[in-house]
């Protein structure tokens, strides 16, 4: 599949079926439970909800009480205002920070920051196990690194959903580079 190279876009408005997704039909109550109760937000709120306010009626519509946190120490502010918001909605929060259990980078031979000075390396892993012994219900990404990101969900036993995407470079929007003609050019090889 190159769905990325399709001129049409005959599978959402037309019904064009290019790959049989009638899988889709026979999945489990829960994951039904959430495509469903998503769909709908969708097309409730459609443009007029922010991110947060999404992930807030997504929760309250599951019958979530109890919403983690995995978040980036870079993103502590952000992610105490989060858990302010999530609070002051009824939810249990519980966060880790990407630092948790606080092993230096040494241990993997991974070089610092700052050559000669302690500097503990993310611990995505505990992260989640964390959030597993705590029974969090949905988990929240705020702005770990590409790669713990991976882990994290990995190890989630609950569901995931980011809130932030780090991008050091552009203000946590990723998107900027895609949209930005001028970025988009440095980015691709052999223009």
């Amino acid at each position: 599949m190159k769905c990325h190279k399709c001129g049409s876009t005959g599978c959402y408005r037309e019904g064009v079926v290019c790959v049989d997704g009638s899988e889709l039909l026979s999945i489990l109550e829960e994951d039904r439970r959430i495509l469903v109760t998503s769909s709908l937000i969708e097309k409730e709120y459609y443009c007029k909800l922010t991110r947060i306010e999404e992930v807030i009626e997504f929760a309250e519509r599951m019958g979530y009480k109890k919403i983690g946190m995995a978040f980036c120490i870079g993103l502590l502010r952000e992610s105490r205002i989060a858990a302010q918001i999530f609070e002051s909605h009824d939810f249990s929060v519980y966060s880790v920070v990407c630092k948790v259990g606080s092993v230096d980078k040494s241990k993997f031979k991974v070089s610092k920051l700052e050559k000669g000075k302690y500097e503990a390396i993310c611990n995505p892993i505990v992260q989640a196990k964390t959030l597993n012994d705590k029974g969090t219900e949905l988990n929240i990404v705020i702005g770990l690194c590409v790669g713990h990101d991976i882990l994290f969900q990995k190890y989630s036993e609950a569901p995931v959903t980011v809130l932030v995407v780090k991008d050091r470079v552009l203000a946590h929007n990723p998107v900027g580079a895609l949209n930005s003609p001028y970025y988009t050019r440095r980015l691709i090889k052999n223009i």
